[in-house]
């Protein structure tokens, strides 16, 4: 796979590993992200024993571990190949002693497979860590892909609380970081597969860009076994971690019951502690009016926060039993007849996305706060789809519509916000408007007029 984008993320690592004496990092985010061509790409160049757990009993990880060690060794320390690391003590005391004269990258992947079949683990390194940790240059990267179970190792009550120098979360790619890997594509048909896959790197992979998005459909998803169509299945399985209520929840939420009691009407139960796993593993979003109190307020909605999810949930799923016998060719146009209807509600978020980034360049004034989406649940409900808080006060400053037609009329849009902007409180006077279509707004007068060749450039 192409190694493109995570810069920031290298830089953080470059930073971690210019610190002196020993230390240790985690580095976690969800499967397929591509924390292992990360690592891969930092460890170009410098010393380092990359083990991935797999799950075996504790010795079994220990000889693979002392297999990928020994080469690596100095002259004087043991045969790790002869006489294997007998424990974990035995692991992080060995190699912390071959790392006194120059530095040496110890990466754990996959973490929490060693904790399971290790319970003990970070208390042991904690323990053995504090006994060599000013005799080594030994640098240990622990990595993970189960978010909740990293993200514990990190809390306050956590034996390793206190002791980690960097913590980094990788995410799945924003719209002009997924334009890196799609740039034999039009900006249009960018958006699109960002809309259909989302932003995890090796399913960007998977889309041949020498093919039409039919052509594709019909291989990724349209054909037995093919990969889109077998991964969203893989990810619950996997990510999930919420058991069956969790998956009538997110198939209830991809269906369009995004309200609390519309979600606990469609699975018959309280959803509330599964909807709050599901927020903390990253599959679920949970969105209030940007203008609320987020610890207050009532309102609010979920989303499927991951693309390539909520297009399995929403679309794909319906028909795999049938694509799976065979009738995938039949099936593949009213797939195609989906796509318009899904992508509506991703492509106003890739439109905040772009606000966002044009707020880091400075480009909507020096004091955004806040960009969301806006709702009022008045008998007539006003909705805008971005709106911009600057400065204290958060004071409205811009507000934005983002229309999935090719083309949109800036003028007849900016209109329609000038009537719904009465619904939100504190207008700054010098109130912007911001019009998104795909491929062209016309009457782009006094709009900031936005489409995917702005929100997909590299």
């Amino acid at each position: 796979m192409r190694f493109v984008n995570r810069e920031r993320e290298l830089e953080a690592l470059d930073r971690w590993w210019a610190r002196r004496g020993s230390s240790l990092a985690v580095l976690w985010g969800r499967r397929r992200v591509g924390k292992t061509a990360l690592i891969q790409r930092f460890a170009e160049q410098r010393k380092t024993i990359f083990h991935t757990a797999s799950g075996r009993p504790a010795a079994d990880e220990l000889r693979s571990l002392s297999s990928s060690a020994a080469p690596l060794l100095p002259a004087g320390i043991r045969d790790i190949s002869e006489r294997p690391l007998a424990d974990w003590v035995d692991a992080v005391e060995t190699l912390a002693s071959a790392a006194v004269r120059e530095p040496l990258l110890l990466v754990l992947d996959e973490f929490p497979e060693l904790v399971e079949v290790s319970p003990d683990l970070p208390s042991v390194l904690r323990a053995v860590w504090e006994r060599v940790r000013s005799k080594t240059k030994l640098r240990i990267l622990l990595c993970g892909s189960a978010v909740r179970t990293m993200e514990a190792m990190q809390e306050e009550r956590a034996p390793l609380y206190g002791r980690l120098d960097l913590r980094l979360m990788l995410h799945p790619f924003r719209p002009d970081e997924a334009a890196r890997m799609l740039s034999g594509l039009s900006a249009s048909d960018r958006a699109l597969v960002w809309g259909l896959v989302g932003g995890m790197p090796l399913y960007l992979e998977w889309w041949n860009q020498r093919r039409s998005v039919r052509q594709n459909l019909a291989t990724l998803a349209c054909t037995p076994g093919g990969s889109l169509l077998t991964e969203g299945e893989l990810v619950l399985a996997t990510e999930g971690e919420t058991g069956d209520l969790g998956r009538r929840i997110l198939y209830a939420i991809a269906a369009g019951r995004t309200k609390f009691n519309q979600i606990a009407d469609a699975v018959r139960a309280d959803p509330g502690r599964v909807l709050d796993r599901l927020v903390a593993l990253r599959l679920v979003e949970r969105v209030v009016p940007v203008t609320a109190d987020s610890r207050k307020t009532r309102r609010r909605i979920y989303r499927i926060a991951d693309n390539f999810l909520s297009f399995f949930l929403g679309v794909l799923d319906r028909y795999r039993a049938e694509i799976e016998r065979g009738l995938g060719s039949t099936i593949l146009p009213v797939l195609m007849q989906s796509l318009d209807d899904h992508m509506g509600p991703i492509w106003e978020e890739a439109f905040r996305l772009h606000l966002r980034r044009l707020a880091e360049r400075g480009e909507l004034g020096n004091e955004v706060v806040a960009i969301g989406p806006f709702w009022t649940a008045a008998a007539d409900p006003c909705e805008i789809d971005a709106v911009v808080l600057s400065g204290r006060r958060r004071a409205v400053t811009l507000v934005g519509e983002a229309k999935w037609g090719r083309r949109a009329d800036g003028e007849r849009v900016r209109r329609s916000l000038e009537r719904k902007v009465a619904a939100l409180p504190k207008i700054d006077e010098d109130l912007r408007y911001a019009v998104c279509a795909r491929e062209q707004v016309d009457n782009p007068h006094e709009v900031l007029a936005v489409t995917a060749a702005e929100i997909f450039r590299p």
